[in-house]
């Protein structure tokens, strides 16, 4: 509203009064009330104050009804027409059409120009409906939350029927409905997948497009086995078809090693064990046999790069180094296939490579540098450690490795532990002003509180060595990192954690978190429900669950694009315009979402983690039977 005008005011003026006299006057009334007030005897008085009182109460039910019914001319959501319920008042015009459904056909073009279309527009293009919260009564969340707390049922209040129960019953079906909303958002990935990029490596949402890596249909690969484990039926018997009629191997085309482990071997073993079908195990030793030319170098450490067609091997253009990552965390799946092939050179060739780096010199207490040489097998550009890119699940593979093989193989059991000493001696430390426990990075001597999202995947990893019978204090420190982690998020204002942190570290600091500005895209990454996932299967605390939902909530709410796909953003400090990418990366339905769906999941055998290990793309391998 604009500041009135001179000429909007009325000037009333009453005979005989000054300028001030209206003051004066309201003064004159409250000083005679007063001394009315006082002439009255102390009975009088107190019976006016109990007739206000009882009058105040019988008032009470009516405000607090308007106030939980909300008034549609105040109620918050009227300033957010997206998320309005269906039902408004006959007499409101009509709102809007939601940004969310309405065609994106018309922002292709340059980037600049997309951006700035969709900025005015209205940037909340990718913000969409969230089925499960449609039918959610209102306040169930709230509930679910509220249930938390140590005190357990009164007496009689634990029968069917009680308050008590009927809370669990509907705790219950809230987790129900949260699972159909990992499925909905799968379906709703999947549209977009098969409507604009079948048979492609990666959807582009927003442009209705595709873009390829390795021409191999990799998001479909990396989606089988989340839709068996959903009960997608329908859509992996389609996806089943591609691979038994498309899918081919036989290409002149460079594939990095790592990536095409994890995501297309790992994928079809996986999706073999889960179904017992051998057209994916058939197509595994197909991708297995012809990744092997990366070993065919002098150390015997991998190239990165193979091209599947050709046979050959070679490392990146710019340098003769594998990342250590990478080369350390091929060692699930080739173990697998030899198993199952009972061809032994696939395990021989990581076994290789791991009992190499064990011996290697460099290390800090356990803690390997990020690249290595593959004509001398040492590594190089000492001095930097980090569990974030470029290291992170070799220390996630050592415990895997020591779990898969029946806890039997010592050397990657004292590798890992050393390393999660490490960890705590040279990377551990705390923010101010709230205290959160992350782990930096140490460059050439000097500590560094910066910390990728990728470093989430430690809290899950802690728990599941912990699990494992590992030392109590890894679980202890898994859940000061999950806190930390889930910090990332919900300090944001979206709600998403951007792709790296810096944490404050000195007294007097207003706020735990800082993020650059080149560090402020989310790429639908899963290491933060990963871990989740874990921790609600270790302690069945109800909080991780209530996290996952809330991170689910803000993906729909800010990468959900409305023609099918999820996008990456590059804002995740912007909720007004969070900036889409335009891309769905394979890991958000093979990762993201498969561990959204098992941390909702009531059935411990659902991917049983005295069966199953997870790759590092989240593909459940068996754990081999001690004998």
């Amino acid at each position: 509203m604009h500041p009135p005008s001179r000429q909007d005011y009325i000037s009333i003026n009453f005979a005989g009064q000054g300028s001030g006299s209206y003051n004066n006057s309201k003064q004159w009334r409250r000083q005679s009330c007063w001394r009315k007030w006082k002439q009255l005897s102390r009975l009088q008085r107190s019976l006016i104050l109990i007739l206000l009182f009882i009058c105040g109460i019988a008032s009470y039910p009516a405000v607090t009804e308007q106030l939980r019914d909300g008034d549609p001319e105040t109620d918050s959501n009227s300033v957010f027409p997206h998320v309005l319920p269906e039902a408004v008042k006959q007499d409101q015009p009509p709102l809007p059409e939601p940004t969310s459904q309405r065609k994106l056909s018309n922002r292709r073009g340059p980037p600049v120009l997309q951006n700035r279309l969709q900025k005015k527009e209205n940037a909340s293009n990718t913000v969409v409906e969230d089925k499960a919260s449609d039918n959610k009564k209102e306040g169930e969340e709230e509930e679910v939350i509220s249930r938390r707390g140590p005190e357990g049922p009164k007496d009689g209040e634990n029968k069917e029927g009680s308050p008590a129960n009927q809370k669990v019953q509907l705790s219950i079906q809230s987790v129900a409905n949260w699972r159909e909303a990992v499925q909905e958002a799968f379906r709703h990935a999947w549209k977009g997948y098969k409507d604009f990029a079948w048979g492609h490596d990666e959807l582009r949402p927003l442009s209705k497009s595709y873009s390829e890596w390795f021409g191999l249909g990799l998001t479909l690969i990396d989606s089988l086995d989340t839709m068996w484990i959903l009960g997608l039926k329908e859509e992996f018997e389609e996806a089943k078809t591609w691979v038994a009629t498309e899918l081919t191997f036989n290409k002149n085309v460079d594939v990095n090693l790592f990536e095409s482990t994890i995501r297309i071997l790992g994928g079809l073993l996986s999706t073999y064990h889960l179904t017992g079908d051998t057209l994916f195990l058939d197509k595994a030793k197909d991708i297995g046999s012809r990744l092997m030319p990366a070993f065919n170098t002098p150390s015997k450490i991998p190239y990165s790069d193979v091209n599947i067609g050709k046979g050959t091997a070679h490392p990146p253009r710019w340098t003769s180094d594998s990342t250590v990552a990478e080369v350390t965390s091929i060692q699930l799946e080739f173990r697998e296939l030899s198993r199952l092939t009972q061809e032994p050179q696939y395990q021989a060739a990581v076994a290789e490579v791991m009992k190499q780096v064990h011996k290697l010199n460099g290390k800090l207490d356990g803690l390997v540098p990020m690249f290595i040489n593959t004509n001398n097998g040492q590594f190089t550009h000492q001095g930097i450690y980090t569990l974030g890119a470029r290291a992170d699940s070799y220390y996630e593979y050592l415990l895997k490795q020591w779990i898969q093989g029946g806890k039997k193989e010592n050397e990657l059991l004292e590798d890992y532990l050393q390393a999660i000493e490490g960890v705590k001696n040279n990377l551990l430390q705390k923010s101010s002003p709230n205290g959160l426990t992350f782990v930096g990075e140490v460059s050439h001597g000097q500590f560094s509180p910066k910390m990728d999202h990728l470093v989430c995947f430690l809290p899950g990893t802690l728990a599941l060595g912990a699990y494992n019978g590992l030392p109590a204090d890894h679980m202890d420190l898994a859940k000061q990192l999950m806190e930390t982690c889930y910090q990332m998020y919900i300090q944001m204002e979206t709600g998403l954690s951007p792709e790296i942190v810096h944490f404050n570290m000195h007294q007097g600091s207003t706020r735990d978190i800082e993020v650059k500005l080149a560090d402020r895209h989310n790429l639908l990454r899963p290491e933060t429900v990963e871990s989740l996932f874990y921790l609600y299967r270790f302690t069945k605390d109800q909080k991780y669950r209530e996290w996952g939902w809330k991170i689910l909530q803000n993906f729909n709410k800010y990468t959900k694009v409305s023609s099918g796909g999820y996008t990456s953003i590059n804002n995740v400090r912007d909720p007004d315009y969070p900036s889409p990418r335009d891309k769905m990366e394979s890991f958000f339905l093979g990762e993201t979402l498969k561990y959204l769906y098992l941390l909702f999941s009531d059935d411990p055998n659902l991917i049983s983690l005295d069966q199953y290990v997870f790759n590092t793309e989240a593909h459940p391998l068996p754990i081999w039977p001690s004998n």
